[in-house]
């Protein structure tokens, strides 16, 4: 595993993380054997960096990090992402900013920690983040300790231009895969100037650059690949990136292709993420153990900055017109 440095706080961060959404709800059902051996497989590969939400699962995906700090001696990172909880609460649907202590205090119980290294704003509205009294109210809980520093997970490229403004973001987390190039044109330039990491979600589309979907598959009634296909639960770009599934199946086939010898297509999308130097880590989800170990090995493979341009064009010609304007 190779190992980045996490904006100017000194963390050797592994290049291939791991998104803990699967194993908190969303995608079907993970039990709890395997979840915990799947993350014990991430650690075992040496991944380091673990992300998730107390809304994965009402907390469930907080439980099982929590669990996995004290299997390890090794330094671990583990971010969460707080301000869209409603299960449990009386509070609406949508992103929540005043109860944020309220909702830290939990995070802190289910991790069973004493402080937040990471926490992430979990997409606030875009009015929010052009605000400093936003960043107060977070920088009020870094003072008591509860939180050692923290970052925005956004929707949108602009939300991320106006969220690394203010010098206390650490980091900017945001789909970018084959299907989503426009943080290319101007936000990794400028998160780099700024020193902000760049946590890459999203990076397979939902599993759609993965190659084992197709028009017939079925997903299971508690997948968010059958119940937001149209953004009904949440923002539509967080499933399939965004891309109609027809569309993506078109720019697939041109994609095996050019796949190179020793890759699969699961691989070759991640690694395409990873030739970006701007990017810090890229967090592929995960349902058992042998994804862990597929999505991890990327990181010893020969990088691919030949096939770029050749994957760059396919974008262009079947996916930009739909996707690049929207977020």
């Amino acid at each position: 595993m190779k190992y980045r440095q996490f904006s100017d706080l000194n963390w050797n961060i592994s290049e291939v993380g791991l998104g803990c959404w699967q194993i908190g709800w969303c995608w079907g059902d993970v039990d709890d054997s395997e979840a915990r051996r799947l993350l014990k497989t991430a650690l075992d590969q040496g991944i380091n960096f673990f992300d998730t939400s107390d809304t994965y699962g009402d907390g469930r995906s907080e439980r099982f990090l929590g669990e996995l700090l004290k299997l390890t001696k090794e330094k671990i990172y583990i971010s969460t992402k707080l301000g869209r909880r409603i299960r449990g609460t009386n509070y609406p649907k949508g992103y929540k900013h005043d109860p944020m202590e309220e909702f830290v205090d939990r995070s802190l119980k289910n991790l069973d920690i004493d402080c937040i290294e990471l926490l992430q704003l979990h997409c606030p509205p875009s009015e929010l983040l052009k605000t400093k009294e936003t960043f107060e109210s977070i920088d009020a809980l870094v003072k008591k300790g509860k939180v050692a520093h923290y970052g925005v997970s956004v929707h949108k490229v602009e939300d991320a231009l106006n969220a690394i403004k203010n010098p206390n973001v650490k980091s900017i987390q945001l789909v970018f895969n084959i299907f989503r190039q426009k943080p290319i044109e101007k936000l990794f330039k400028e998160a780099k100037k700024n020193n902000v990491a760049i946590i890459a979600r999203g990076p397979l589309a939902s599993g759609l650059l993965t190659g084992h979907i197709d028009e017939n598959t079925e997903f299971p009634e508690n997948d968010h690949r059958n119940y937001n296909i149209n953004g009904d639960a949440f923002d539509v770009g967080d499933t399939f990136s965004g891309v109609k599934l027809n569309t993506g199946l078109k720019a697939l086939k041109e994609i095996n292709k050019i796949l190179p010898v020793g890759f699969n297509l699961t691989q070759l999308a991640l690694k395409w993420i990873l030739m970006h130097d701007s990017v810090t880590t890229v967090i592929p989800g995960a349902v058992n153990h042998k994804q862990v170990l597929d999505n991890s090995n990327v990181s010893n493979l020969d990088d691919i900055k030949e096939l770029i341009p050749k994957i760059n064009s396919i974008y262009n010609k079947y996916i930009k017109k739909d996707v690049h304007h929207r977020w």
